[in-house]
């Protein structure tokens, strides 16, 4: 067996691993690779390999990092289905749609310029009927079923991260590989614990936040409180981007929880994304994937965990235009969670300048995006092109992370058979991340730790 990496290695994006064993290929996830956005859209573009070589095809969760190029996969020759869970297709179904619908119309405003400057016009990466005929690929499987891909065998298990989200436990050549794809955290709102996986010769292991620990998401509510209130008093506006698949909705039911505690003002809220809507809307049909306290409250009351009065999710466009017309304190909660796309960036560009607004960042930030530009506080950043002063105040509560942080990562490990374990590959993490995690998983007796780069190649 060989196993090769070729994206989601020295960064978080672009996931894009393939397994070889008797002459065929397993290609685990094709995400898209996002930062500069040149240098993004050159990788993107064109896939590291033969798409026609590849014999089959599993994703862990529906972010975009991690099925994003599916329609380029299959635009270039791949014949095969794309195995998911069935949350996991209604979530692709909604996120490559609105991938090419972005893409065609960032190209759109490109070609303008280009026959501004005499040059000849690009082409998407991928138009929306790729993304339509890509959409006829996927294949929902429960977390209870095994599957039999040629010499691969593959169980799906809950990873906890996001609805349908999950480890990817394969069986080839008498051995096992574990896929982590993106490791939840234990005791967070609406979805379940990951499941731990004991069995394995080989982990393909995260390592998004190898370097950091979490706080402790027991004080979330009252640190989301204080924040709110503070920006509230002072008359400012909250502008919170958010990715729309788990993170808008971990927002909203957390807001719930504090209206009806009376720990905030009853502030308008509103969820500006046509798309978190609808994701919304699958959450709202999967309530089977929740854990327990979720069920409850999905049980007990009328409106459930993502509804309450003084909350609106904004679809139309013009309806968007017109919040950045309000002046009193609100709550805005508007993709991309990384702030390089989407509405969030008209709501910011009105709202930076200010000193009573607030820009609260609750998701990981990538580098070169614009997201981790706040966070890393710089003085001035760009917003389509123009200069804007950061005055309103910036705040980061990594504690909504729906990733594993270091001491999560290594008790995971730690409950594994580590007489049976003898290599791990670290992967989804940006250097520092990787590297920090190297000793710690010496000290638990593994010898085999490898970051690979790009287009290394390994036999097992």
């Amino acid at each position: 067996m060989k196993i090769q990496f070729w994206g989601g290695v020295g960064t978080v994006t672009g996931s894009q691993h393939i397994l070889k064993s008797g002459g065929r290929s397993l290609l685990l996830e094709c995400g898209l690779f996002q930062g500069h956005r040149q240098e993004a859209e050159e990788i993107n573009r064109h896939l590291p390999f033969d798409a026609r070589q590849i014999d089959f095809c599993c994703v862990s969760h529906a972010h975009i990092d991690h099925i994003g190029n599916l329609p380029n996969l299959i635009r270039n020759g791949y014949r095969g289905k794309v195995l998911m869970t069935k949350p996991s297709v209604a979530l692709s179904r909604l996120l490559l749609l609105d991938a090419a619908k972005i893409q065609e119309g960032d190209i759109k405003y490109l070609n303008k310029k280009r026959r501004e400057r005499g040059e000849p016009p690009k082409e998407p990466i991928y138009t929306t009927a790729d993304a339509e005929h890509a959409l006829t690929r996927l294949q929902g499987i429960s977390y209870a079923r095994r599957e039999k891909l040629g010499p691969f065998t593959v169980h799906f298990h809950d990873a906890g991260h996001i609805l349908g989200s999950s480890l990817i436990d394969i069986e080839v050549e008498n051995q096992r590989v574990l896929f982590t794809g993106d490791l939840g955290r234990k005791k967070m709102p609406i979805i379940r614990d990951p499941v731990q996986v004991t069995e394995a010769d080989i982990l393909i292991m995260e390592a998004t936040y190898g370097d950091r620990l979490h706080g402790d998401y027991r004080d979330v509510r009252n640190r989301l409180a204080t924040i709110i209130n503070r920006t509230a008093e002072r008359g400012g506006r909250i502008i919170i981007p958010a990715f729309a698949v788990e993170r808008a909705q971990e927002i909203v039911y957390n807001l719930k929880l504090l209206r009806q505690e009376s720990a905030i003002p009853d502030l308008p809220v509103f969820v500006d994304s046509p798309l978190a809507s609808q994701v919304t809307e699958v959450y709202r049909s999967s309530t089977a994937y929740f854990d327990t306290e979720t069920q409850t409250l999905v049980n007990g009351e009328h409106d459930g965990p993502f509804d309450f009065p003084g909350l609106r999710y904004i679809e139309d466009v013009n309806e968007s235009k017109k919040l950045n017309q309000l002046h009193e304190p609100c709550i805005i909660i508007s993709p991309s969670g990384m702030c390089e796309a989407g509405r969030v960036l008209h709501h910011l560009k009105h709202s930076i300048t200010d000193s009573k607004n607030l820009i609260l960042i609750v998701s990981f930030q990538a580098q070169h995006t614009l997201g981790r530009r706040l966070v890393e506080h710089q003085p001035v950043v760009k917003i389509f092109g123009e200069e804007f002063p950061v005055r309103a105040e910036i705040e980061v509560m990594n504690e909504f992370s729906a990733h594993a942080d270091r001491n999560a990562l290594l008790d995971y490990v730690k409950n594994m058979n580590l007489r049976r374990l003898r290599r791990i590959f670290i992967v989804h993490a940006e250097p520092q991340a990787a590297q920090a995690m190297i000793e710690p998983l010496h000290q638990l007796g593994i010898q085999e730790i490898t970051i690979p780069e790009k287009g290394a190649e390994y036999e097992i």
